[in-house]
């Protein structure tokens, strides 16, 4: 991306300029001044901004193009936040003139004056003009658009028009606007210089293979940078009404459960415990294990492994497109995934080291028994020998959760094809064994089970340890049902992957990863729940 270079002489306030709005982003000294004095304190502020943890040094304009519609003019600016440790990111900001007060509000960038009319520059997100512009511009976008700003519409994004647009709720990383209560436009605020990952997943999944479980793809943003590639900066899909997420609901069905051992008074010690990661069906789940759970969160999870499995057999099934067409694993794959994890070990292995102070009882137990087994946990890393595996590689989720997923009545949708936060974004499009997403979901199961436990331990009559206990147990059934559905329904479809053994080989590992991946996260930000990966990790090197 080409750079405009920022200064530390800049104006000073009351910032007034004499270019018409139109020709503000040719004026160096207001780059200079918008840069260095007013974004540096912005930016830091907003909740999509990822880089709290490290310290900013100073920001450059990497990009700007215009927004468009007839005389109605806006500003889409990349910002390249460097970093004091030697990094970067890049974020989108869209930016508005306005000179009514009212519509500033609280999300005044910079008081201006343009030409002696004074106003603001606000995120232009924010202002209703701007996002009617937006959905105006997808709705009506032309085939092979090779203008710099490149609208894109699906077939199905038509005989509508813009009726209202509102913020879809509280959200981290990206921004997403409701229209007409009908459509999601999610705008992405760090961007990478290449198509987001979500976009070409949505739009493959939606359009290509017509899999009705995931938003249905309507449109999106992209920009030609300097360098001639792609950028993705909005993603329009349908709304899909809902309760909720399946983290939400499983919070709540779990709470039942672990609340039913006290009501139906079951002991803890006589529950029958089955095999880490064998394939059952709900008749195979003993009835005492039945009574205490229930039927509805069994066939919930055989609903959430069909709807996995078909979403794997849709990303597996391409013959054309090279980006999705399976593959076999290979050296290279090898070589990158070993390079990945063995850093990914050892900066886990540090923190835990400058953390073990903050963790007492069961975590901190487990911690040590972390220190003490390093190189049995490095080792598995290590001992990843492609040749011996048969199974296909293939496009995947990449952050699978139980926070990616919407309940509908009693049904499951899957959304958030960014892929994970921490990995570039050229390592989010490597393709994975689809185990690697059904490793993420019991991880998930994992945290939803603890979690329950750490938001209620005062409504529990038991022990927290017995908790825990219980918790394992039921661990290991929702885990059996899930792949008793999802393994069978795979091997239907005829996707490879893998014979029994490797299967059971590529789960573990992948589920080790994900756990010493969490863990880094925990440590630094809530040690007490340090103790959900640590037991993950225990009990996958202990089996």
């Amino acid at each position: 991306m080409a750079k405009k270079e920022s200064s530390s002489k800049a104006l000073r306030p009351p910032y007034n300029f004499n270019n018409r709005w139109e020709e503000l982003l040719d004026n160096d000294d207001f780059i200079k001044a918008f840069l260095s004095d007013v974004l540096e304190e912005y930016i830091v502020k907003q909740r999509w901004y990822g880089g709290k943890a490290s310290k900013l040094k100073y920001i450059e304009l990497a990009e700007y193009f215009r927004i468009q519609q007839h005389d109605e003019v806006y500003y889409g600016l990349i910002l390249e936040v460097n970093f004091v440790e030697a990094f970067y990111q890049h974020y989108f900001l869209p930016i508005a003139f306005v000179s009514d007060e009212s519509f500033a509000k609280d999300d005044r960038i910079l008081p201006i004056s343009i030409q002696d009319q004074k106003g603001f520059i606000i995120d232009a997100i924010n202002l209703e003009a701007f996002r009617r512009v937006v959905f105006e511009r997808i709705l009506t976008a032309v085939p092979n658009d090779r203008t710099r700003v490149r609208y894109h519409k699906s077939e199905r994004f038509c005989n509508c028009q813009y009726e209202s647009s509102r913020f879809m709720g509280l959200e981290q990383s990206n921004t997403s606007i409701v229209y007409n209560d009908t459509y999601v436009l999610k705008f992405f605020r760090r961007i990478y210089a290449d198509r987001n990952p979500d976009y070409e997943m949505s739009r493959f999944l939606s359009e290509k293979k017509e899999f009705k479980n995931t938003p249905a793809y309507l449109g999106s943003i992209q920009i030609k940078d300097s360098d001639n590639t792609n950028i993705t900066i909005g993603l329009m899909q349908e709304m899909v009404e809902n309760q909720g997420d399946a983290w939400d609901y499983m919070l709540t069905e779990f709470h039942k459960v672990f609340s039913n051992l006290e009501y139906k008074n079951i002991d803890i010690q006589q529950l029958p415990q089955t095999s880490d990661f064998g394939r059952l069906e709900i008749r195979d789940v003993p009835p005492q294990i039945i009574d205490w759970v229930g039927l509805n969160v069994f066939t919930k999870i055989q609903m959430l492994a069909s709807r996995t499995a078909e979403m794997h057999i849709a990303l597996g099934s391409e013959i054309e497109d090279t980006s999705f067409t399976p593959t076999h694993f290979n050296g290279d794959y090898e070589v990158w995934l070993k390079n990945r994890l063995l850093h990914q070990f050892q900066n886990r292995l540090n923190t835990i080291e400058n953390t073990l102070h903050k963790l007492d009882g069961l975590a901190l137990d487990l911690a040590n028994e972390f220190l003490e087994r390093k190189n049995n946990i490095r080792k598995r890393f290590v001992d990843f020998d492609w040749t011996k595996l048969k199974g296909e590689r293939i496009r995947v989720h990449g952050d699978y959760h139980l926070g990616q997923v919407l309940v509908k009545d009693d049904d499951f949708y899957i959304l958030d094809f960014e892929g994970e936060p921490e990995s570039t974004i050229r390592d989010r499009k490597v393709k994975q064994p689809p185990l690697k997403d059904i490793a993420g979901m019991f991880r998930s199961f994992h945290y939803a089970i603890y979690a329950t436990i750490f938001n209620n331990l005062e409504l529990y009559k038991q022990e927290q340890n017995a908790l825990f206990e219980a918790g394992e147990i039921l661990y290991q059934y929702l885990n059996g049902v899930f792949l008793g559905t999802y393994v069978t329904k795979i091997q239907q479809a005829n996707l490879n992957i893998g014979y029994e053994k490797e299967r059971l080989f590529l789960l573990k590992y992948a589920m080790l990863e994900k756990a010493v991946y969490e863990l880094g996260y925990e440590l630094n930000s809530r040690p007490r729940w340090a103790v959900i990966p640590l037991k993950g990790i225990s009990n996958i090197i202990n089996n």
